[in-house]
């Protein structure tokens, strides 16, 4: 098992066997996982499981602190989902690395690499049509909320975990469209809902402001932060900062 994530520019190594991809950093979130919004059962192939049942829906976290982009995500409850089927959801307290959708989710043994833009598009306009925040709101939580939380998950592991299709009409929850050990499939979820949020994704729709949060040894979860402007500003000063502190290390030794 990877230990530890690295800092660096997007590049490709080799440990234990196993292909990682690094990403840029911008920043980290500290956070404990307190449980669950809405959420229900569905039964999964992917990520290396196979007709697996798992809580689908929104996972919920106390956020404490916060570096670089990471202080865009204010202190407090965050509703969260996952990206990550090949590992487990963590428990108690850590710290998480922000890193671009595009460069998500870590390790990416199961796709061949970063999901890339093209799939962090989707996910974007997903979320900015069909996100609802209510899932995330605490107390109790509608049937209808529950399932429409599961099918929004769903929706998510389609896009990360399959090939692109070559029209809208070709996403599919139900179905692995993807040959070899990739792809993705569910039961026991309101397919018709999740199928036709996928159908719906032409490029034309809201766009939200996602990030990943990334933790080698666990699940990396899917969140939304504020506007471009504040993300520029604040990805320019966690750079700034992290360059001023190899800066002062190299004249130390000097």
């Amino acid at each position: 098992m990877i230990k530890k994530c690295i800092f660096a520019l997007v590049l490709t190594t080799l440990i234990a066997g196993q292909q990682v991809y690094a990403s840029p950093i911008y920043g980290t979130v500290t956070m404990t996982n307190t449980g669950f919004g809405a959420i229900d059962t569905m039964r999964i192939w992917g990520g290396g499981h196979s007709g697996l049942d798992v809580y689908a829906g929104v996972y919920m976290f106390d956020k404490t602190a916060g570096t670089g982009q990471g202080q865009l995500i204010a202190n407090g409850p965050v509703g969260a989902f996952c990206m990550d089927l090949s590992e487990y959801l963590a428990s108690g307290t850590q710290t998480y690395n922000v890193i671009s959708v595009q460069d998500g989710p870590a390790p990416a043994s199961f796709l061949g690499g970063p999901m890339g833009q093209q799939k962090a598009d989707f996910l974007a306009e997903l979320w900015g049509r069909f996100y609802d925040p209510a899932w995330a709101a605490g107390g109790n939580y509608t049937a209808q909320q529950r399932s429409n939380a599961e099918a929004f998950s769903a929706c998510v592991w389609e896009i990360i975990y399959e090939d692109l299709p070559t029209s809208l009409l070709g996403w599919d929850v139900t179905t692995d469209g993807t040959a070899g050990n990739k792809g993705f499939k569910a039961e026991n979820l309101d397919y018709q809902t999740a199928n036709s949020w996928l159908h719906a994704l032409n490029g034309t729709g809201p766009k939200a402001q996602l990030r990943s949060l990334s933790y080698c040894g666990y699940q990396d979860m899917l969140v939304a932060v504020p506007e471009p402007a504040t993300v520029a500003f604040l990805t320019m000063g966690f750079t700034s900062l992290v360059l001023n502190r190899k800066d002062l290390k190299f004249k130390a030794k000097s």
